[in-house]
């Protein structure tokens, strides 16, 4: 798995490694069952803190994407359907909000807005 954290980036490095490793969950690139790096190894290999990989994983173990077994390692969790659902399903209503915010500031309408989406939905159809 590949993880990069950027200085420059305005998301906290430990959000960063969190983000990344769910979306390799979420898309299926990491596998139910597969092992991710240990803590210290992914830590040593991005030259950060073991308290900021450990965060990441502490989330993500929270939030129910790994398992973690005592001496053995953390893995990829058992997918979850309804969490991945509700996890797909909080990214497009986020993305939707942005869309209509994005909208309102450039004068569109509501009915506008609304068409757009309907030939959106229509587009996917084909």
């Amino acid at each position: 798995m590949n993880v990069i954290v950027s200085n420059a980036s305005d998301k906290p490095i430990y959000e960063q490694i969190y983000t990344q490793i769910k979306g390799a969950i979420l898309r299926g690139e990491a596998k139910e069952g597969e092992a991710l790096p240990s803590i210290r190894a992914l830590a040593k290999e991005l030259r950060i803190s073991v308290i900021t990989t450990k965060r990441a994983f502490d989330d993500l173990e929270r939030d129910g994407f790994i398992c973690t077994v005592q001496g053995k390692g953390s893995f990829v969790a058992a997918k979850n359907k309804e969490l991945i659902r509700e996890e797909h399903l909080k990214q497009a209503e986020e993305k939707l909000a942005e869309g209509v915010e994005i909208a309102r500031s450039g004068g569109i309408s509501k009915e506008e807005i609304e068409e757009m989406f309907r030939l959106i939905l229509q587009g996917e159809e084909r």
